[in-house]
């Protein structure tokens, strides 16, 4: 099975973590949450959901990890600003492993110069964005490039979960 990151810290969308989570730990994968700082608190934007961060972004190296997954809200702007997540991305990538991200974290992507020349969609907000970074924007519930997995919005978790789990498998 395999061992999957989730990149998390306060403001995250509640849903988009909250229902790839358990559905990749009810497929059996392992999942370990890496935040800024070990132990850090991250809530949910909307406060129904709330994890402890297993460990933080310096300790994360790609090569303990099989995919990771970014949940989209707020939570992805004070991740991309951090050159140890920005680092772990790039070297998951550079490693053909999954790299999946909904709504706003496609933003951690950009900042870690992994979609040029990918196909890739988000929230409309940052669709810009993702054009100027060198992707193929397509306004789609899900889309699969390579090893790159994007969604919209909460309205396209049981797209993005299913491809995750695809690709997983």
């Amino acid at each position: 099975m395999a061992k999957v990151a989730f990149l998390l810290a306060s403001g995250f969308e509640d849903s988009e973590m909250k229902n790839p989570y358990e559905a990749v730990k009810e497929a059996g994968h392992e999942t370990v949450i890496i935040g800024l700082e070990k132990g850090a608190t991250c809530d949910g934007k909307k406060g129904t959901v709330s994890y402890t961060a297993d460990i933080g972004a310096a300790e994360a190296k790609a090569e303990d990890f099989d995919a990771v997954i970014i949940p989209g809200g707020g939570a992805p702007e004070a991740l991309r600003v951090n050159d140890d997540v920005v680092r772990f991305v790039k070297e998951i990538n550079q490693e053909d492993k999954l790299v999946a991200g909904i709504c706003h974290g496609p933003q951690v992507m950009i900042s870690a110069d992994i979609l040029k020349g990918k196909q890739a969609t988000c929230y409309i907000g940052i669709r810009d964005d993702v054009k100027l970074a060198g992707a193929e924007y397509k306004d789609e519930e899900v889309i699969v490039s390579e090893n790159v997995i994007t969604s919209r919005t909460p309205k396209d978790e049981p797209a993005f979960i299913r491809e995750i789990l695809a690709k997983l498998a």
